[in-house]
């Protein structure tokens, strides 16, 4: 397994952090990335013990939640939530992946000056634990998560807020220039999810394994290693294919396919 490469615990979707251990366990994974959602379902104390107990590395933690940026009663508890993510995320090394939530009625400027304010707390707490804090922008028919559905929204964003930036390649990967917006946004990159897309679905998220869809996947990749990206390549796959096939099956061949090509794109970078 490339040191690079990451195996999210959303490729899983449906299991619990137990059954995610003891696959991982079995497949030879040592790099994760955690849900934070099956954190709480397995009690937090129990489940970061668990994981330091497994000799984890850990990429990133997501499933965090989002604000109601038109709504500022409820904030504070989105804050909390957050801030005790800031806190596991120093344990293990690791960065959180955040997404906006929707603007409401707010335009997109006024919902961008609100995240600001709303995130100035955990941002703090963060760069005082060392924690990096990203802003993932999501597809367009996403609008529930986040009002940032570009990549070069999500590097403006992350630089108006003072945070970084995670590239999703399935949302962003059919966008103009990307690789100018990879160039242009290097300085705030902090984490990229690597999944598929086969052209043609109407339903969201449906993505593939890698190499089962249409997205450039290694032209991507080496465009983002061109610039000295070092963070990880995570593996981020949910939809009806993944549970079709199921989860054990769908991530070691993707496991397989990406390790292949991040050898080919980085050999000195193989453990």
């Amino acid at each position: 397994m490339h040191p690079r490469l990451s195996i999210s615990a959303v490729s899983s979707w449906q299991w619990s952090l137990d059954d995610d251990l003891r696959f991982w366990s079995s497949a030879g994974i040592d790099h994760v990335g955690l849900s934070f959602r099956k954190l709480e379902e397995a009690g937090v104390e129990r489940a970061v013990a668990a994981i330091a107990d497994a000799g984890l590395r850990v990429s990133n933690i997501v499933e965090l939640g989002w604000w109601k940026l038109a709504d500022r009663a409820r904030w504070s508890r989105q804050q909390d939530r957050l801030l005790q993510a800031v806190d596991i995320a120093r344990v293990f090394g690791a960065c959180l992946v955040l997404t906006t939530g929707p603007a409401g009625t707010l335009d997109w400027d006024a919902a961008a000056d609100a995240l600001q304010e709303a995130v100035d707390p955990v941002r703090d707490a963060a760069r005082a634990a060392g924690v990096v804090v990203t802003i993932e922008p999501t597809g367009p028919l996403r609008l529930d998560l986040s009002f940032v559905t570009t990549f070069r929204d999500g590097i403006d964003l992350a630089r108006r807020t003072d945070l970084a930036v995670c590239m999703e390649v399935n949302s962003c990967f059919a966008e103009r220039d990307l690789a100018g917006s990879i160039v242009s946004g290097a300085d705030v990159l902090a984490h990229v999810q690597v999944s598929d897309f086969v052209i043609g679905s109407l339903c969201t998220p449906d993505r593939a394994v890698p190499g089962d869809g249409d997205i450039p996947l290694g032209r991507i990749l080496a465009d983002v290693l061109a610039t000295g990206y070092r963070g990880a390549f995570e593996l981020e796959m949910v939809g009806p294919r993944i549970e079709a096939e199921g989860y054990e099956g769908a991530i070691r061949r993707s496991m397989a396919y990406l390790d292949q090509m991040l050898g080919d794109l980085e050999p000195a970078g193989r453990a």
